[in-house]
């Protein structure tokens, strides 16, 4: 039997689903319930993906699946509600994998490490999108036009973000630091609350997972710039990198959008393992304390 617990995650950009070891191995016994934890409020992706997921599960793992929506620190209560959980396979974690790839750059001090839990797979990776939405005037349809934007009205760019520290935050930090900008930090506790608040007008614009915007974008609600894959997106191929933009250094492949890519617990390893040193430079670079 498992004694790590067991932990799904996904990533934002290039991180995925991690998970605590190959779901048949959990445990020597079906159980009748599985609880899926998630660290961010229902309504975003990850808390939809769980869902999907759960009902995959229903009836071949456990008899009954719960999805319990933590919220809170930026998913670290989520993680850390794994941690103290049976290590009976009777509960897992479905997570971004910024948790565990960026806090422990930007967190002087964390209430877990990698080693409390066991990556299952990759559930879903994601491409990020930094979007616009309608207080950002409609002629700015690229990063360029709005650096050049956001320049002209200091005080008025916002970007919001699932969380301080998150994939998202970092990206659009670095964004602003390369291209000499000024912008206003807006972390909410996921997705689900931000989005909302791009399609009011009450912040400019989010950096965030693509999934979050796919529906926005097709109604022509909100307007998304730029995409955070080495390609383009299949779900927006109209819509250009930020590599193509020139900002070389903001690439990563979570590829929601969404596209799922299960992998081995090694292939994973070997993903978290480079993820962890792509966030760990640009956390420096940016000179980013979450705790400070």
């Amino acid at each position: 039997m498992k004694t790590r617990r067991q932990a799904l995650i996904h990533g934002a950009s290039a991180v995925a689903a991690l998970g605590l070891g190959h779901l048949p191995a959990f445990a020597q016994a079906i159980p009748e319930t599985l609880r899926i934890v998630v660290g961010f409020p229902p309504g975003g992706t990850t808390d939809a993906f769980a869902r999907r997921i759960g009902e995959k599960l229903r009836g071949v793992y456990a008899t009954n699946i719960i999805v319990e929506n933590r919220p809170g620190a930026g998913g670290q209560i989520g993680v850390s509600t794994l941690k103290a959980a049976a290590g009976d396979g009777a509960t897992m974690l479905y997570t971004p994998a910024s948790m565990l790839t960026v806090y422990p750059h930007s967190y002087s001090k964390l209430p877990y490490s990698q080693a409390d839990v066991a990556p299952i797979t990759i559930g879903h990776a994601t491409d990020h999108a930094f979007v616009v939405g309608p207080a950002v005037p409609a002629e700015v349809t690229n990063l360029r036009q709005y650096v050049a934007w956001a320049k002209a009205n200091p005080g008025k760019a916002s970007v919001g973000n699932p969380g301080a520290g998150s994939m998202p935050h970092l990206l659009a930090g670095r964004l602003a630091q390369i291209a000499d900008f000024q912008s206003l930090n807006v972390p909410f506790a996921g997705s689900g609350p931000g989005v909302p608040q791009v399609l009011g007008g009450q912040i400019t614009s989010m950096s965030s997972p693509l999934g979050d915007w796919l529906q926005h974008h097709a109604s022509g609600r909100i307007r998304i710039l730029a995409t955070s894959g080495p390609t383009r997106s299949i779900f927006v191929p109209n819509v250009p990198t930020y590599k193509e933009q020139g900002f070389d250094e903001l690439v990563m492949r979570a590829p929601l959008g969404v596209q799922v890519t299960p992998t081995t617990q090694e292939q994973f390893a070997e993903r978290l393992k480079a993820d962890t040193e792509f966030s760990g430079r640009l956390v420096k670079a940016l000179g980013f304390r979450a705790d400070s």
